[in-house]
């Protein structure tokens, strides 16, 4: 077979409220591992999935070689979905066991094809992957997210697809997870297109495609020198438009120059005429005269500033939609040393190991990350703490208003918009101090008063965030999974800084190390081998 590719063709796509997502996107993807990355809300994940099949464009084309595998960024975790399922191979699993209690029917042997060996493969590729615990027959609830994420990971190496298209695969996966998911990666020999905004990760791919307010771009190297290119054409950019503003002043003024001078002279030359008494059919044409004059060059400065405002424009295209992203300042005040939360010899459910009984106690000062593998319990931690789960034993005790903020976003509703939801959780701003505020993390007053499930990922995430963070009362304990995942790095940085000032106590779990660096922690709570330890970070 020829190596296996994916085309787009003059490719736009509308979305149901009229407004263009993109247009007129034309772009080969090879063999070469390509990382696509852009800001929230470009398109990333709706051009995945045309790129895939599974939805198509408003206009334009797209063609595919051979079979593609698309793996979202949210799994579907359906209430009786196993293992086997979320890997992909419950059909083909179906199938080989009807044949093995004898069934002779052209479809089983059908569903199985060559793949007569799936149970063992799928078994093998769990143990491979640390995940010895797990069977096909597993139930998917009970997974942790990263142990979700490695599972669906593991289906989409198992489909022998001709190409893999991965939406934020390494989100919700603990470092050691992460390398495993490049080394993999790297062994791959067929088509590979990753979205993410895990610079590691991109580091890695041998180019990358930016998708932006521009369309698409090629960049052939890893994010390291695209971040380079891509800082460059910015700086560029920017000078080429101020240089043409530049340009159109100096005009304007030259312009403005030669209109007092024709003021001056048509003046100067009336003054004359009556001077010299001329008769008044001698003056009517001298005024016809000057009036065409005048209007000439009416026109001419015209079609001038026309086009010097032209090339501002054309310069201006060049120069994205890179709106910084700000943070209105937290309403939280700074709290007391008293005791927030108390946890005496609790026993974590769905936790094995070492990590299923701990002892804690947090105070109104603290701000705490949660580090450690997948499964050991970090997420269910927060569970207890938010009062979602009870313990098995011990006691928790929660002595002011929290919120918590899971992996997928339960708090915000998708049927409901953004504002409804945020009018709703802060009935003391107005509406529009809340549209400034979600303007300012970056959610355009399009994307706020439509169903929030209809959001990316990001603005879901940004929109979430801003449901807790600009509540009123504000929740004096602030319970964090992953809060970074799905979103760009402008967006992580802001969110960062939105962090650093909130002054309530505050658990965030995360396996980015720059994020956690950032919001000023002042303690980790460590999962290791032999059970949980508070670990105090220095302060410079």
């Amino acid at each position: 077979m020829t190596s296996p590719f994916l085309t787009l063709e003059g490719v736009s796509h509308v979305l149901p409220d009229g407004s263009t997502l993109f247009r007129e996107l034309n772009e080969q993807f090879d063999q070469r591992p390509t990382g696509l990355v852009g800001r929230n809300g470009v398109g990333k994940t709706m051009l995945a999935r045309l790129l895939a099949g599974q939805v198509q464009p408003t206009t334009g084309r797209c063609a595919r070689s051979g079979s593609v595998h698309y793996l979202s960024q949210h799994l579907s975790l359906a209430p009786n979905i196993t293992v086997a399922g979320l890997a992909g191979v419950q059909a083909t699993l179906d199938a080989l066991e009807r044949i093995e209690a004898g069934s002779s029917e052209v479809e089983d042997f059908e569903a199985v094809g060559e793949r007569w060996d799936i149970r063992a493969r799928l078994q093998h590729a769990l143990d491979r992957a640390g995940l010895t615990y797990l069977d096909a027959r597993t139930p998917a609830s009970a997974l942790s997210g990263g142990e979700a994420m490695r599972v669906a990971l593991i289906g989409a190496f198992l489909s022998e697809a001709d190409f893999l298209i991965l939406d934020e695969p390494s989100n919700h996966l603990d470092r050691p997870s992460r390398e495993a998911l490049i080394a993999q990666l790297q062994q791959w020999t067929r088509g590979l297109l990753v979205v993410s905004h895990d610079r590691h990760l991109l580091d890695t791919m041998a180019r990358i495609v930016e998708l932006s307010s521009l369309g698409l771009r090629s960049y052939g190297g890893n994010y390291g020198f695209y971040a380079q290119c891509k800082a460059l054409e910015l700086q560029n950019a920017e000078q080429q438009l101020e240089q043409r503003k530049l340009e159109r002043q100096r005009e304007e003024r030259s312009l403005q120059e030669q209109r007092e001078g024709l003021e001056r002279r048509k003046a100067r030359g009336n003054r004359r005429a009556q001077d010299a008494n001329q008769a008044k059919v001698l003056l009517g044409r001298q005024k016809e005269r000057s009036e065409g004059s005048a209007g000439k060059l009416r026109q001419q400065q015209a079609a001038s500033r026309e086009r010097l405002t032209q090339r501002v424009c054309e310069a201006a295209q060049q120069v994205e939609d890179n709106m910084a992203i700000t943070v209105h300042a937290l309403p939280v005040a700074s709290p007391s040393q008293r005791r927030i939360a108390e946890l005496e010899n609790v026993e974590l459910p769905f936790v094995s190991g070492a990590t299923r009984t701990i002892s804690l106690m947090l105070t109104g000062q603290q701000r705490v990350g949660v580090v450690g593998p997948n499964g050991c319990g970090k997420s269910t931690l927060l569970k207890v703490l938010a009062r979602q789960l009870q313990p098995l034993s011990g006691s928790c005790q929660v002595f002011v208003e929290g919120f918590y903020l899971d992996q997928r976003l339960s708090n915000l509703e998708p049927q409901r918009t953004v504002l409804e939801q945020m009018l709703a959780t802060n009935r003391a701003a107005t509406e529009g101090e809340l549209r400034m505020r979600l303007a300012q993390l970056g959610l355009e007053a399009q994307k706020i008063t439509v169903p929030s499930g209809s959001l990316s990922g990001g603005e879901r995430l940004k929109a979430a965030l801003a449901c807790v963070l600009y509540a009123d009362p504000p929740a004096q304990l602030l319970l964090l999974d992953e809060p970074s995942n799905h979103l760009d790095l402008a967006s992580v940085q802001a969110l960062e800084v939105m962090l650093s000032g909130y002054r309530g106590a505050l658990v965030v779990v995360s396996h980015d190390e720059a994020f956690m660096e950032g919001v000023g922690l002042t303690h980790r709570l460590i999962a290791t081998g032999e059970g949980w330890g508070m670990k105090e970070m220095l302060r410079a």
